[in-house]
């Protein structure tokens, strides 16, 4: 007997955590591969994580979070967009928020734009539900072609995915590309999931939103990144007013997979929104600029606007063939063939020590 569901034979594990683990077996590598911040959260709030365990904070909570974090979470979209009443759910994760998202609305033979390159759950969460991808080419500056987003849409078009900053590119979409998608989006009755897990993470002014144009937009937010916490998975996702029908149902699904966010890392939160987390975005910023001057003239690579990766033309325009030499030579990096439906760059995450970004540019540079 076969007991393998048909659905989850075409996903594999993910590429990067197998790159990853090639670590533990190397001599003195560099890691380029994962994307988690080379910092940690703040004494307040691994105290105020602590306290809330201490003080027995352990059990489920309300499936849609505490009211106390929602409430704050809802002022501060209610602030950013201007949306009167958003509904508010706490997430295991971005991730989690994902999953929910399309399994409430993707049916069997939906089509779902996605802007390629893209984060590597988009498409097997797709694939696994009976949806169909539909890859919106951006190279080779990886910005939003809203003519080519138009040409894609179909009568079975349902999903439009932004991230913006965007991993693997880093890339921060423009306000007029943005706008413009929206009035396609809103023309063609589509609803935008924006995934804003990189949100904090942008380096040369302040992101335009979808949001700002379109509000049949589902917002997912996280607290991974900008707080040194990934570990914990938690984030959020918010809709407006007039989608609480679909809030209801994303929330019965949590209620029947993850049940709830973790109860003290949601306490913890509340400490984690009162953060300065400026310190870190100016640090991230340096290392931006340290691996786009350490490689831009051997590489010709776009320089990232933000999150913390570069998505990098592979000299011979094969990633695999180049990835495969740059492991041997002790630096962990990605195919772009994770992230896109071309196998021509590779991912840099530069969220590592400024030592390791030094030591990893050179090694690069030397092997080209």
């Amino acid at each position: 007997m076969e007991f393998i569901a048909e659905r989850i034979k075409s996903v594999d594990a993910s590429g990067i955590r197998k790159i990853w683990q090639l670590a533990s077996e190397m001599t003195d590598p560099v890691d380029f591969s994962i994307g988690q911040p080379d910092f940690g959260p703040s004494e307040e709030v691994k105290a105020a994580a602590i306290s809330a365990i201490q003080q027995g904070d352990n059990g489920y909570t309300l499936t849609a979070g505490i009211e106390p974090l929602r409430e704050k979470l809802v002022h501060q979209i209610s602030d950013q967009f201007k949306w009167s009443n958003p509904a508010v759910i706490v997430t295991s994760g971005v991730s989690g928020a994902i999953q929910l998202a399309f399994m409430a609305t993707i049916n069997p033979g939906d089509e779902v734009i996605i802007p390629d390159p893209y984060f590597v759950i988009y498409k097997h969460m797709i694939n696994m539900l009976g949806g169909k991808c539909v890859f919106a080419d951006t190279y080779p500056d990886f910005q939003l072609r809203p003519d080519k987003i138009a040409d894609l849409i179909t009568e079975k078009s349902k999903l439009l995915v932004i991230n913006s900053p965007s991993n693997p590119s880093g890339t921060v979409y423009s306000s007029d590309d943005l706008k413009a998608v929206a009035e396609i989006a809103c023309r063609h009755n589509l609803l935008v999931v924006s995934d804003d897990i990189y949100c904090d993470f942008s380096y040369d002014g302040s992101p335009a939103h979808i949001a700002d144009y379109y509000d049949n937009t589902i917002i997912m937010k996280g607290f991974s990144k900008a707080y040194g916490i990934p570990g914990w998975r938690l984030g959020y996702m918010a809709l407006p007013e007039h989608l609480a029908g679909l809030f209801e149902k994303m929330a019965a699904l949590q209620q029947y997979t993850f049940v709830c966010a973790p109860h003290p890392f949601q306490v913890a939160a509340l400490s984690a929104l009162e953060s300065d987390i400026s310190s870190h975005i100016s640090d991230y910023r340096r290392k931006r600029d340290l691996i786009y001057m350490g490689l831009k003239d051997k590489f010709s690579l776009i320089r990232p606007a933000g999150a913390f990766y570069a998505f990098v033309p592979a000299p011979g325009g094969n990633a695999t063939d180049f990835v495969t030499r740059a492991i041997k030579n002790n630096v962990l990096i990605i195919p772009g063939s994770i992230f896109s439906q071309r196998d021509t760059h590779f991912r840099i995450s530069y969220a590592t020590d400024d030592e390791s970004i030094q030591k990893g540019i050179d090694r690069l540079c030397s092997i080209v």
